[in-house]
């Protein structure tokens, strides 16, 4: 007797699960036989003349690298210098033109993440890449989870996803989604992802960018950590250079996409390690000029706002901002700042209080509103709110004016108005800003996404800069930059400053507040608990006040 159709189906589905399963326990094994424990120092990296060329730009000259496990090897260089892109070879996602990659002295082919994965390598991006629609749990286990028979095993993946919390102290919701967590928080769901699928090597892209100064010497202690049981990590800390002399064993710098040299850890200084990535002496302070403070041209009155969750983030925050002057708002990521940001900007609604713009009410105004009206801005996010990534340098540097001469042509219509861009004046027009600010792309085309993010933040600052606004909200203007243009933007926004611009920088990194600002006014917990004048500042005061561990008193 033939059986019935539908227990012929579900026999088929059972087999085809189970040979699932199978599969899966058997790439278990082969992965746990590669990501075997190495012996401190055993060279478990080799990569050999990697050569790696784009359109118009060799981004790594035959380059050689190792890894050793156990150690933290910084690799060192300007935005464009080819870091990234020599780690996305590493990991898979770019294929090398040239050279050979060893692992454990055996020639390996990456062809994509999945093989390096499968050697247990992991990469954690500097734009973090998160399923903004699945929650923490489900971006951890996304494509490794963990099995009962032919059914999702949750609870043995929670369970290891906070082993794994607590050994490494990476604390964060597991029921959020990434939208409602701080760059901060992604982060560490991005390590956690990594180390769920037991990479023993983590490369890093500028892991500490974005993170306040305890939460930095909380990710340090776990990074050295993970080294000694054997996980090699490779930070890009390029823009701190204490923490590079502080984490690392070795320090490999690049230059203009070729190695200028590897030495020990131990034997570099800060100003020698500076001047081989820059090529040129740097300036780790600017020099403060006098300048005259004006009228009020940005006031804050009794702000409220809520968070993507809904909770209050902004709880009464009232402050105001001169000609010829910087306000620095000093915060640990979590406590206000990127709701503030959203709100002067038009892209959240308050629900109480008042945005006031030489003397107009601009809250709850459409950011088109509000930049029309002369105030520029500088968002963290540069990649997803900064520019348009797959438009060209050219068309990226006329947004918002792409609409009005010269850029473009217009005829009216009975029913509507229309227009079409002038090339030719676009073109014009971003060569003299890529002069002017020293972006670096091959040419005016390519798209603005493909450059590096020190380029991409100097393409927005000229852009921004270029319309001559009064006030500029600039919100963390550069975190995750090297040296280099870390100084050339703080230099540029002293010198708006001096022409009588009023600035409001955002910042978590309280050095640059203090070098830059002429008042510091710190957030908590979405309160200005303090504003207090730069001059004769204490840092460790501020410090803890960030963190809640010190109220001010007049």
């Amino acid at each position: 007797m033939a059986k019935p159709p539908t227990e012929v189906k579900i026999k088929r589905v059972l087999r085809k699960l189970g040979k699932t399963a199978m599969f899966r326990k058997r790439k278990a094994r082969v992965r746990k036989f590669r990501t075997k424990k190495a012996k401190p120092g055993e060279t478990i990296i080799e990569m050999k003349g990697i050569t790696k060329r784009f359109p118009g730009v060799v981004a790594n000259d035959h380059i050689n690298f190792d890894l050793r496990a156990g150690e933290i090897h910084s690799i060192l260089g300007e935005n464009g210098a080819g870091k990234t892109t020599l780690m996305k070879i590493l990991y898979g996602l770019y294929r090398l033109d040239e050279g050979e990659i060893r692992f454990r002295g055996k020639r390996v082919s990456i062809k994509s993440p999945k093989d390096a994965i499968n050697l247990g390598i992991g990469m954690i991006p500097q734009s973090l890449m998160l399923v903004p629609t699945l929650t923490v749990r489900e971006n951890i286990i996304l494509g490794y989870e963990p099995l009962r028979g032919p059914f999702l095993d949750t609870k043995q993946a929670e369970k290891k996803i906070i082993e794994l919390q607590k050994k490494f102290k990476l604390g964060v919701d597991l029921k959020a989604k990434p939208w409602q967590l701080s760059i901060g928080e992604k982060q560490r769901v991005e390590i956690l992802r990594a180390l769920f699928r037991e990479a023993r090597i983590l490369i890093m892209d500028e892991p500490t960018s974005m993170l306040s100064p305890a939460e930095k010497k909380e990710l340090m202690r776990s990074l050295q950590k993970m080294a000694k049981e054997g996980i090699a990590s490779i930070p890009f800390i390029t823009h701190k250079m204490p923490e590079v002399m502080a984490i690392s064993d070795r320090i490999t710098i690049l230059r203009k996409g070729g190695v200028v040299d590897v030495l020990e850890t131990k034997d570099a200084t800060k100003r020698g390690l500076a001047q081989k990535m820059v090529g040129r002496r740097v300036l780790f302070y600017v020099k403060r000029r006098p300048t005259k403070k004006g009228k009020k041209i940005l006031e804050v009155k009794n702000l409220r706002a809520l968070s993507d969750k809904g909770v209050l983030a902004l709880k009464g925050v009232s402050f105001f901002v001169r000609e010829g002057e910087i306000l620095g708002i000093a915060g640990v990521s979590g406590n206000g700042q990127k709701e503030l940001a959203e709100v002067i900007a038009g892209l959240r609604h308050t629900t109480a209080g008042k945005v006031i713009y030489k003397g107009k009410a601009t809250a709850n105004r459409s950011p088109k509103e509000i930049r029309d009206l002369g105030i520029g801005y500088i968002p963290e996010e540069r990649m997803a709110r900064g520019i348009a990534p797959n438009l060209s340098v050219a068309e990226n540097l006329v947004i918002g004016a792409h609409t009005k001469p010269p850029f473009a042509h217009r005829w009216f219509l009975p029913l509507d108005k229309r227009w079409f861009t002038n090339p030719d004046e676009v073109n014009k027009y971003a060569k003299r800003l890529i002069r002017e600010y020293n972006v670096e792309p091959p040419s005016v085309e390519k798209p603005a996404g493909k450059l590096s993010g020190g380029n991409i933040q100097r393409l927005i600052l000229a852009r921004e800069l270029s319309r001559d606004p009064d006030f500029l909200l600039a919100d963390k203007p550069t975190a995750g930059l090297d040296v280099g243009s870390q100084e050339f933007i703080r230099k540029l926004l002293m010198k708006e400053k001096e022409r009588g611009k009023a600035i409001l920088l955002i910042s978590e990194d309280l050095d640059e507040i203090m070098m830059i600002s002429d008042r510091i006014a710190v957030m908590y917990e979405g309160e200005i608990v303090a504003i207090v004048s730069t001059k004769g500042a204490n840092k460790e005061r501020i410090g803890l006040m960030m963190i809640g561990r010190k109220k001010f008193k007049e």
